[in-house]
């Protein structure tokens, strides 16, 4: 999918039309959990979506006559609901942590975890919980999507006084799946706001310490013990100074640990960002897109489930407390009417695997 698809849905086909859309969106029921399938009838590729946060719970390709596995998702209704790691949930109206819960906007301070002592953890908004409605769903020869809608009331989650009309648009054609999340504060006064998503990334089985990442940015950031982000200039480190955690050229992931934000990143000539994630031994690489934004990149260490089975690799609006920090406060400043959209997504690529060098004996009896 390219990125420029995400920034109008295709219109569902006419009523009248004989043949069959190559393809289709249906709403259905999947374990308990309110869902949209998106399917390519030729038997290429399936994405699933639940109603509650459009969470991506499956995305599926044939390769080579294999079925792949492109992503890690919530297994059941019960870890949807725990909700733990934030499985490819979309995140409004904040994406990654707020130090301590509080924030101050237009003067005002703001509690997001009214008495709660001792740890105060809060992450990644209230979109991901939120049962939304399906506002349409479409077929087509170049793709299918379906628009999820949903509203933020004012002090319906303490700490966040503002009301947000919220979509997400999914999307799946031929070459990946694409997200829209799209905020219009509908409330009387300006509003913070930033979105994002966290998907979890595989290609199939293959170990997560074989494949190689690459991610076009040129500064990290710097955080604590609880991964906010440090005060001020000291959270920008630039990578020439970090070869470790420098992904601008492929290389494999190895053990390597990550939790951490990338800024400044280098878009491509058309103005988009994409980061790749490839298993050299199958050719099989997945891009990961977005226009505009940061890229928060966590190997899974901490999962209650299958740790380090796949990659979250994140397309967010903003860093880790961003509602905290002043050179976020125009970005995250929403006036009444006003409308943002954040656009982004993944494409999957099969080419043949690099083929290793024939041993000299190979090449003396060949």
């Amino acid at each position: 999918m390219n990125a420029r698809d995400c920034d109008e849905l295709a219109a569902p086909p006419a009523a009248d039309r004989v043949d069959a859309p190559r393809f289709r969106a249906r709403t259905l029921d999947v374990g308990g959990i309110a869902a949209v399938e998106l399917v390519d009838t030729h038997g290429s590729a399936r994405a699933l979506f639940a109603r509650r946060g459009a969470t991506l719970l499956d995305w599926q390709v044939t390769d080579r006559g294999e079925r792949i596995a492109l992503t890690d998702g919530y297994a059941d209704a019960a870890e949807l609901a725990a909700q733990d790691g934030v499985r490819n949930g979309v995140l409004a109206p904040f994406p990654n942590r707020i130090a301590d819960g509080r924030y101050r906007f237009d003067g005002r301070g703001h509690d997001l975890l009214p008495g709660v002592a001792g740890t105060r953890h809060i992450y990644h908004g209230f979109l991901r919980e939120l049962d939304l409605a399906v506002a349409r769903i479409g077929d087509g020869d170049d793709g299918a999507d379906v628009l999820f809608t949903g509203t933020i009331e004012p002090d319906a989650f303490p700490g966040y006084p503002f009301a947000l009309a919220l979509s997400v648009a999914a999307r799946l054609d031929a070459h990946g799946i694409g997200l829209v999340v799209t905020a219009t504060n509908v409330g009387d006064v300006a509003a913070p706001y930033a979105g994002g998503w966290h998907p979890y990334f595989r290609l199939g089985d293959a170990p997560l310490a074989t494949l190689e990442l690459t991610v076009p940015a040129s500064c990290t950031i710097d955080a604590d013990e609880q991964l906010i982000p440090l005060p001020g200039d000291a959270a920008f480190a630039a990578l020439n100074a970090r070869p470790t955690l420098d992904f601008r050229h492929p290389r494999p992931l190895g053990a390597q640990v990550l939790d951490r934000c990338y800024a400044d990143a280098r878009p491509d000539a058309d103005g988009v960002i994409r980061s790749r994630l490839r298993d050299p031994a199958t050719g099989r690489t997945l891009t990961v897109w977005q226009r505009g934004g940061l890229i928060h990149v966590f190997t899974g260490d901490t999962l209650a489930r299958d740790a380090r089975r796949s990659i979250a690799i994140e397309p967010v609006e903003a860093m880790s407390d961003a509602f905290n920090r002043s050179e976020f406060a125009e970005l995250l400043r929403l006036p009444p009417g006003a409308t943002r959209r954040f656009a982004c997504g993944a494409e999957f690529r099969a080419e043949p695997a690099a083929l290793p060098l024939p041993t000299p004996a190979a090449v003396a009896t060949a």
